[in-house]
């Protein structure tokens, strides 16, 4: 639904267009939110939880490396997407991209992968509340906390994109604040200032670390190490509500990954340093026995998992939060294009695709729910279905920027008009392309490791590779969609 709109002309002599009514997303979100907002989707629980297990398995040496490779990855992800985002501002982000720059038949798919991939965290953090809150409320009954989580999410997504912004940035300086906490205290312990002893580095030497079990063992934790930074592309799905994104964006993608990249090197770096990776308790996802919570106990901190839960309670709630922010927006773009129901392109008075989040919310109760049926099988296939989405996003945004960069130049622009340029063009979103392909097809390896393949096992892990070549190939067929010449390429 476009308002009409009165155009003006910038200070850079190109010219926009006003809105002169209410329906259109309103760009106001910050320099600050944009970069907690992708800040924030990639610390969680991936770091808090999952990196201990990393840990356990590779040893303190391959936990760091499988980390800093999918770091660098990321990186380049980044400023390919900032470099598209800068230049092209829209919520449908990489979707929107595929559409204009490959195949409209991609851009359907990735789209719909994007939305669903996010529907199903909804769901998976709605799940994890109600753990963490029977750490303080052993008794209680699952549904009330799981409920209360999703109104909130669903009135900070309802209010106004400013209001989600607000709190995904306080959400995100909680989660910040814990991870320098850790990592100062973590160093003080490690020189014997803090605890009983100087640790050094003896939990690197001990038995086979700092590399545990060799190159296979390493690459399953390259694929985990994956997982913990997904959320980073919220970025992209921001741009379209973003103050000023020719300017915000570039300095947003900037800061964020050497602070991602710190956070995550550091604080592995502490944790292997600081506890033996044979400690059976790094293998264990309880949030009790959260890595976190063992150096800070070890420190002497009293009420360690306390604090912890607390700060994991609002790593999840700011993962449900941006979730139901990224698939609405991208919901609302497909409706747009015509490529999702039109109703769900209905903007609010605040600029809120609210159609779109009230389907959102109710898709992943919906998907919550199914936990509570037939011991949960439905569920482990849809957040294994989902698992895979985010690699595929991925994937995306390599794609789009190689072929971007391509229509630009053959359309006779000058690269130094863009807003921002990816310094690694064209080797960033190739070897991105590469290292995500090769996570997909080796997402469960072992599965075909035996005397006997694990039909089931394969089918769980790659459940959402067919479901994206079905939305691909399927759109492909039915609207005979072809691949678009770069010379007749959108780039506006």
């Amino acid at each position: 639904m476009h308002s009409s709109g009165t155009e003006v002309k910038t200070t850079s002599g190109t010219k926009t267009s006003v809105p002169t009514e209410t329906h259109q997303l309103q760009r106001k979100l910050k320099a600050r939110h944009l970069t907690m907002i992708s800040l924030g989707g990639s610390i969680g629980t991936g770091l808090f939880l999952a990196s201990g297990g990393a840990i356990h398995t590779a040893g303190p040496g391959g936990a760091l490396l499988s980390y800093i490779l999918i770091g660098i990855m990321v990186y380049f992800l980044m400023t390919s997407l900032a470099e598209m985002g800068a230049y092209m501002p829209v919520s449908g982000t990489f979707s929107t991209y595929a559409t204009k720059f490959v195949d409209p038949s991609l851009g359907f798919a990735l789209g719909w992968n994007y939305w669903y991939n996010w529907a199903i965290t909804i769901a998976a953090e709605l799940a994890a509340v109600t753990i963490i809150m029977k750490f303080w409320f052993p008794d209680s009954p699952s549904y009330i906390w799981s409920a209360i989580s999703l109104v909130i999410m669903f009135l900070l997504n309802y209010l106004s994109v400013k209001g989600f912004g607000e709190a995904e940035y306080w959400f995100s300086i909680i989660k910040v604040a814990t991870v320098i906490i850790f990592i100062i205290v973590g160093f003080l312990m490690i020189i014997g200032i803090m605890g009983n002893e100087a640790v050094g580095f003896k939990n690197f030497t001990i038995d086979d670390a700092p590399f545990h079990g060799g190159f296979l063992t390493i690459l399953g934790i390259f694929m985990a190490a994956g997982f913990s930074f997904q959320g980073t592309e919220l970025l992209g799905v921001a741009a379209g509500e973003t103050d000023n994104p020719r300017k915000n964006i570039p300095r947003a993608v900037r800061q964020v990954f050497w602070r991602i990249l710190l956070f995550y090197v550091l604080a592995i770096l502490v944790i292997g340093l600081l506890i033996p990776y044979t400690n059976e308790s790094l293998a264990n996802g309880d949030v009790t026995l959260s890595p976190f919570t063992l150096v800070f106990q070890k420190a002497g901190i009293a009420f360690a998992a306390s604090v912890m839960n607390a700060v994991i309670l609002t790593a999840v709630l700011s993962a449900g939060n941006s979730g139901m922010y990224a698939s609405t927006r991208m919901f609302w773009e497909l409706a747009r294009q015509g490529k999702a129901p039109k109703f769900l392109s209905k903007l609010n008075k605040n600029g809120v695709p609210v159609n779109a989040l009230i389907i959102t919310s109710l898709v992943g109760t919906i998907a919550f729910l199914a936990s509570f049926f037939g011991d949960g099988v439905v569920y482990v296939w849809l957040l294994n279905a989902s698992g895979m989405s985010g690699f595929i996003a991925w994937l995306g945004i390599a794609i789009c920027h190689y072929r971007f960069r391509k229509a630009y130049l053959a359309q006779g622009k000058d690269l130094n008009d863009l807003p921002y340029k990816s310094k690694f063009y064209p080797f960033g979103p190739i070897f991105a392309f590469v290292l995500c392909a090769f996570i997909i097809l080796g997402q469960n390896y072992s599965a075909f490791m035996g005397n006997r393949i694990d039909w089931y096992g394969v089918l769980v892990s790659y459940i959402g590779l067919p479901l994206f070549l079905i939305l691909w190939l399927g759109y492909k067929m039915w609207k005979q969609t072809k691949v678009v010449p770069l010379d007749k390429c959108e780039l506006k």
